[in-house]
């Protein structure tokens, strides 16, 4: 009975909805996370009937077909690329993307990868790096006497030695864009890889037209709604017992059907 194994892919495919779910809500309170979506496509049809074929005394053609769909599959688990909150921290090292835009950060192997959490922070040999320790590129040293840093909003860094009266310029920030964020890969820690779907980056300083700017201060909240992830859970559970009871009554009427044939 067919039912039995389509009903079961039902149950998988919320089993995964559920996991997906699980990990947004474990993430609400993680700097610059974005919030997943599972999509799902169904599988392939059974063709019964095909439509638009002549009828069996080829006197018309047949309108319409029978085709029995066979399930469902996972297609996608797409992360949101929405704006998150802002929350304040009065870190003057803690910078926060509005806008379109990526921190690009380079890792122990030196490659390039590409985070929105700005929870940054010094080494022991002045570069800003991730908590994770990973340099910030462009590279940015702080002198050692610096008692004040001034981030821009187009991603100037200035830092204030000593008691000097003037402000030096460090560098500049610069942020990447990609044509399609989605197919950014995620590797945890709040970094992503790019892909051959995300396309190559496109950097470019904050603030300039369609880059995000830069908000010192600040870290950006995770973009994840608590009400909305209530409501796709509910959802998701009420979907998963639908498709249990599917199966129990498949296997009822099978036993009717052996039961008779005894």
């Amino acid at each position: 009975m067919k039912a039995l194994s389509i009903a079961a892919t039902g149950m998988n495919a919320q089993q995964l909805n559920l996991e997906v779910i699980a990990n947004n809500v474990a993430n609400i309170n993680t700097t610059g996370f974005k919030r997943a979506r599972a999509e799902f496509a169904d599988l392939l049809y059974q063709v019964e009937r095909n439509q638009g074929v002549p009828n069996s005394a080829n006197q018309a053609i047949v309108p319409e077909g029978a085709h029995i769909g066979l399930g469902v599959k996972t297609a996608a688990v797409r992360n949101l690329h929405i704006q998150g909150s802002l929350i304040g921290t009065s870190n003057k090292l803690d910078l926060a993307l509005i806008g379109r835009g990526w921190f690009q950060i380079e890792d122990a192997a030196g490659n390039t990868l590409y985070t929105r959490a700005g929870a940054f922070n010094t080494n022991a040999e002045g570069e800003l790096v991730t908590i994770d320790g990973y340099r910030v590129v462009p590279g940015i040293i702080f002198p050692e006497d610096t008692t004040e840093v001034i981030v821009s909003r187009s991603g100037q860094v200035f830092a204030r030695q000593g008691n000097n009266a003037e402000m030096t310029e460090l560098g500049q920030l610069t942020v990447a864009n990609f044509v399609n964020e989605a197919g950014l890969e995620p590797l945890g820690n709040n970094l992503f890889r790019q892909t051959p779907a995300s396309g190559a980056p496109i950097v470019g300083a904050p603030d300039d037209p369609g880059f995000a700017h830069i908000q010192q201060g600040y870290l950006e909240a995770s973009n994840v709604d608590p009400v909305k992830e209530i409501t796709d859970l509910i959802s998701a559970q009420r979907a998963y017992e639908m498709n249990s009871k599917i199966i129990q009554a498949a296997d009822e009427m099978a036993s009717v059907v052996s039961k008779n044939l005894r």
